[in-house]
């Protein structure tokens, strides 16, 4: 949940993490109704999770019901060979199922993911899926690099060289880095904002409760493996879900982890979760900075190409936003100099 002044009153909620689509509706209602009964709530945003194959039009009109405004909708891909690859349950008919009973039932707001670089991807089948998913005129799209996970079985085949779970179909860094500018250029054709490194909206559309991450705005965050963020320190929820049941029915704080933001970390972050937003952040608030060095590290990153800096703002290339690691790696070492 997202609140002003921890803890004020709370104006957006996201529910994520696993498959919230996936739990009865009246069990979603009941969390719902909980978090107002509990929490000073004026809710204008409010997100839910769902795969394309777990949505019924019951489902969907119970959500608009009970006060669910926005609907982000896992698809991943339209290519049945990838998602298959992936592992994922659903298929590219049922996405196009998913947004036409989502729109039935009364839905006006959907954004809509796609993974650059999923394995047997190739630039056909990536503008395909760029194309398609421009097809179900969704509200909001979000495009995620794909990235190697060590707890999964293809990020351990992938790290330990092997085929399996189609682990040497995966497209080359490069291949994903023009992946990702195509989208850039068809989505912009299209008529829609970059306004995040990975997110596009309609105008009015863009996500007021991640926005609120990027701005490193107070968060709390309710269940197993939650984050919370009140400006000053950052804590995680128990992960294992019967160690946080353990934990509140003991009346105790499920917390498994704290810790107290310094000056440098904080400074760290404006860094980097303001350079995700295309608009950038302003240079007055690098002006705490423990070391001079970053602005004549800002400069040389200017001068290559991979900056702009304008109106005293500092912001990331267009041309560039593919490779913004790069970016931020430098400008974490000058912080830490």
């Amino acid at each position: 949940m997202r609140g002003r002044e921890p803890w004020g009153v709370f104006d957006t909620v996201y529910f994520g993490g696993g498959t919230p689509s996936l739990l009865a509706p009246e069990n979603l209602a009941r969390i719902f109704s909980a978090l107002k009964a509990n929490f000073q709530c004026g809710i204008d945003e409010a997100t839910l999770e769902a795969d394309p194959e777990t949505i019924t039009r019951e489902k969907a009109e119970a959500w608009l019901a009970e006060g669910f405004t926005r609907v982000s909708l896992g698809a991943q891909s339209f290519s049945d060979a990838e998602l298959k690859a992936a592992g994922r349950m659903h298929r590219r008919a049922d996405i196009s199922s998913a947004v036409e009973t989502l729109r039935a039932a009364g839905f006006r707001n959907l954004t809509l993911d796609l993974i650059a670089g999923l394995p047997l991807q190739t630039k056909q089948s990536w503008r395909d899926s760029v194309e398609s998913l421009l097809q179900l005129e969704p509200e909001h799209i979000s495009i995620y690099m794909m990235e190697i996970d060590e707890g999964s079985r293809l990020g351990r085949e992938v790290i330990s060289g092997g085929a399996r779970y189609s682990a040497g179909d995966l497209p080359s860094d490069d291949a994903m880095a023009d992946f990702y500018q195509s989208a850039c250029a068809w989505l912009a054709d299209a008529g829609f904002e970059h306004y995040e490194i990975s997110n596009w909206a309609r105008m009015g559309s863009r996500s007021r409760h991640n926005l609120k991450y990027w701005r490193r705005e107070p968060y709390l965050g309710l269940g197993a493996g939650a984050h919370s963020f009140d400006g000053r320190r950052r804590w995680a929820n128990a992960h294992e879900p019967a160690r946080y049941v353990a934990a509140i029915e003991r009346g105790e704080l499920p917390t498994e982890q704290e810790v107290t933001v310094s000056e440098r970390e904080a400074l760290e972050e404006t860094i980097f979760l303001g350079l995700r937003q295309l608009a950038g952040i302003d240079l007055g608030q690098l002006s705490s900075a423990p070391d001079a060095g970053l602005l004549a590290r800002i400069e040389e990153m200017r001068v290559d190409g991979l900056v702009i800096v304008e109106g005293g703002r500092l912001r990331l290339a267009p041309e560039r936003l593919a490779v913004s690691n790069e970016v931020f790696v430098g400008l974490m070492e000058a912080v830490g100099a």
